[in-house]
This record gives C-alpha cells, structure tokens and sequence, in this order.
C-alpha cells in the first residue's frame, strides 16, 4: 500500500498547538514533537466506527488493549511482557512524574543524561526532587561534518554514588542526541545504577522511529538485571501521531513499585483514559506496522534531505548524526547567536519556528538549535530555504 507522507496537510486554525500556538499564518512550525502526517488508515477506520457509535462515556480498557501491547512489543523487540505489568495512564510525561512521586521523598536526587526532553526537568521539580545532570559527551561522528553522543559512565558512577540519588531518567532513543543506545550502553549504564541503589526510569516514547542501520532495545529487555531495576514508560503516541489522544503505559515486573505506582496515578488524577486513545492503540499495534515501516523510510530520507542541504549550503554547522526520533539537532556556535536570540531571530525575521536548545538543559543546550523534520518534504525544504539566510548572516 501507498502512503502519502509527501501531502502537504493544512493545520492552521484546528487548535493545533504546533500550528496555532503562534498566532500568525505565515510561520512553520518546526519545534513541537508531533508530526504534520495523518496517521495510519487503520487508526482512522477504527476511530470513525467509535465516533459512529455516537456515546462516549466512561472507558473500560479491554482484555484487547494489553494483549495489543504484549504482541507489539514481544513480536517486534522480543521484549516479553505480562500483563499485570501494565498500567495504563493519560500520558508518558504524567507517567514519569507518577513513577517520581511514588518512588522518591521530597529533597531526593533524580540523574539526567543531559541534553535531554525538557520536560524531565519540570517533572522532577513538581515533585520537589533535586535534578542531577550527568552530562552526554559530544563526539565526532566518523564521515561528513556530524557529531553524536556517548554516555559518561565515569561521571554517571559518581553521581550514582551519592546515597540521595534515588532514580534516573533514561531517554531511549534520546532526545534531542538522536542516540538509539546499544545493548552494551544499556547494560554499563544498569551495572552503575545497581551499584549504588538508582532505579532507571525509560522514556521510550521515541522507541519506533529508528534510522535505517539502527535496532531499538527495550532497556527492560536487556536482561533479568535490567527489568528488574527498571520502569518502563511508553505509548504510540509519537510513533503513530496520536498524542492528542492521551494514551500511555507504565511497565513495571515490581509489585511493590506498582502498588506505589497506582496509588500516585490516583493521587494525581491521571487513572482515567479516552475512549478514543484505547482504540487507537489497539489499531496501531494490530493493524498499522506497515505505515510504520513506510513512515520511517520517509523521515529517513527527509533526514538525508536534510543533511545534503546543510552539507552543501551551511557546511560550518554539524548536524547530529540521527539514529533516532525525527529531531534533527544543530550546532549553531558559528553564527555567534546565543540559541534563544537564533531561535527569536528566524521566528520574526524567517517565520520558521524552532527550539533553543537551552530548553534541554542550559550548558548543554546553549549553541544548539532542534528541528522537527516530520514533515512533508516540501515543507521542510522551504523552512531550511528561508532559515539559509539567517544562519548565514
């Protein structure tokens, strides 16, 4: 089947936030991480026939809902899962902030690999947790003008030491590094967090969108060591571009943890799910592997666009070497902006509307920008087309 990802949708004025939140027609938006493609046609079919039924009350989530979950994740990652594991919750950032709160004491400290998804931040400060950044370690990407990232395990190991550090938030695949971490890494990074007590809390909302030559790990799936020191934070939404549908999942093997677990989801008033994000998930996980497929060839070779572009017309700035995600991130040092001056300077004067990389942690982050690439082609081009100007400036 043919999908067209090359179809330029109009998004303006339907409460969009990517598209709406700005307030003006002329700009694109290149920052939030959802994607401008509708969604797999078996979403859709099955969203209709729950509209057609016309009452949308209270949800129960079906036997079908978990096995949903438990044949996506055992016949694409060989992650085998049961289904008392799973909780289910409205999203993946409510879902970290449970884990925090029924994991830790206020005053406690919470390890981020840093730059990382900004809301990491706001969710161990809700919770009165100290943040503790380790640092990723910028590296040369071999061929071309590219860098990525590893992990510092020297410096992991001594914020782990600390008796106060309790959890660590594990982006998997990273967000903005566009890493998809080895087995190897997973594993080194585990061996660290038992030594000293830090249970390893994984984002893996990101875990479908992998580069061509790139596999996914379940952190979780890495081995017994690992499952058993970890909580799993996940849902469709990025993958399938269903985020308004507010559906996610906390897999946890610990009945202890998942008894502190839901008593925080109910403290938080997050229990309660949509009819529609239920349905959604059934449909992706059962029905829609081959639009996936299809779509991460397109953001792949948006990614390669991309690159050529910045390879032929700005070549003093290197670009992540993306493994994952649909978030490209750039070294902007060469235009002698700081990030937010760069990114209010292409808003007003380009009308393309990117992140700062400030928001992903102030060190770290300055001198970088993050770019959305799902997108039509077509888009994307005319957005790097009006940003050449002013990145050159």
């Amino acid at each position: 089947m043919t999908y067209q990802f090359d179809k330029p949708i109009d998004r303006r004025h339907t409460n969009s936030y990517k598209w709406d939140e700005s307030g003006a027609d002329d700009v694109i938006p290149m920052w939030v991480a959802d994607m401008d493609f509708q969604t797999a046609p078996a979403i859709i079919d099955a969203l209709r026939q729950r509209v057609e039924h016309g009452v949308f009350g209270y949800t129960f989530v079906p036997d079908s809902y978990y096995e949903a979950i438990i044949g996506w994740f055992g016949r694409r990652h060989g992650w085998q899962i049961r289904r008392e594991w799973i909780q289910y919750t409205t999203g993946v950032v409510p879902a970290i902030s449970v884990v925090i709160k029924a994991l830790t004491e206020p005053g406690d400290q919470v390890i981020v690999q840093t730059p990382v998804y900004n809301c990491f931040f706001s969710s161990i400060r809700n919770n009165g947790c100290e943040i503790v950044e380790s640092p990723l370690v910028r590296v040369p990407h071999e061929g071309g003008n590219y860098f990525t990232y590893r992990m510092d395990f020297d410096d992991l190991e001594r914020k782990a030491a600390d008796p106060r550090a309790k959890l660590l938030l594990l982006c998997n695949p990273h967000n903005p590094g566009g890493r998809v971490w080895r087995r190897d890494e997973l594993q080194r990074l585990n061996d660290i967090c038992l030594r000293h007590g830090v249970v390893v809390v994984a984002d893996e909302i990101h875990c479908e969108l992998v580069m061509e030559g790139y596999k996914y790990v379940p952190f979780a799936s890495v081995s017994a060591d690992c499952q058993n020191n970890s909580i799993t934070c996940n849902s469709p939404s990025k993958s399938f571009n269903t985020a308004g549908l507010q559906i996610a999942n906390i897999i946890c093997n610990n009945p202890d943890w998942r008894q502190l677990i839901d008593r925080a989801i109910n403290i938080n008033e997050v229990c309660d799910v949509n009819p529609f994000g239920v349905t959604a998930l059934q449909a992706a996980y059962n029905k829609s592997e081959e639009w996936l497929m299809a779509l991460c060839r397109y953001l792949h070779a948006n990614n390669l666009a991309l690159n050529a572009f910045f390879a032929e017309r700005l070549p003093e700035m290197p670009l992540i070497w993306l493994e994952g995600t649909y978030l490209s991130w750039v070294d902007i040092r060469s235009t002698g902006f700081t990030s937010e001056e760069l990114a209010q300077k292409l808003f007003n004067e380009a009308r393309v509307q990117i992140n700062p990389g400030t928001m992903y942690g102030g060190q770290t982050g300055e001198g970088y920008i993050r770019i959305n690439i799902a997108c039509p082609r077509s888009t994307m081009m005319e957005a790097l087309r009006r940003m050449e100007p002013i990145l050159k400036d």
